[in-house]
């Protein structure tokens, strides 16, 4: 099964975007973004288990993401409102263990990733 990310690109900075998941064949298992700058260590964003009973925020974006999921879609999204240019990063789709948070367990699998570039 692969991960697959839409929604990146330029946004200025306040602005928004949603980020999308595409994520067949991982109905059952935690999901979540995660996103490493280079020479800046990784970041996990947030992850939400399969049925909504856990969701995490890392502090940097703590009130101003939003995780969402429909596992009829096997979609998981993730709305980043007042952008700044220090969330310019590659974000990237994990499916992991059903808890959160992902980073404690081996991820399952990994997209691509999909660019945010914030402009000041």
């Amino acid at each position: 099964a692969q991960l697959v990310e839409s929604g990146g690109g330029l946004v200025q900075s306040g602005g928004s975007l949603r980020l999308s998941c595409t994520a067949p064949g991982f109905r059952y298992s935690g999901m979540g973004w995660s996103r490493q700058a280079p020479g800046k260590e990784r970041e996990w964003v947030s992850c939400i288990s399969p049925n909504h009973e856990y969701i995490l925020y890392s502090d940097s974006v703590k009130g101003s993401a939003t995780i969402s999921r429909d596992n009829y879609k096997n979609m998981v999204d993730l709305q980043i409102t007042n952008l700044l240019t220090e969330d310019t990063d590659v974000y990237l789709c994990v499916a992991g263990h059903p808890s959160c948070p992902l980073e404690a367990y081996e991820p399952k699998g990994w997209g691509q990733g999909t660019q945010v570039t914030v402009s000041s």
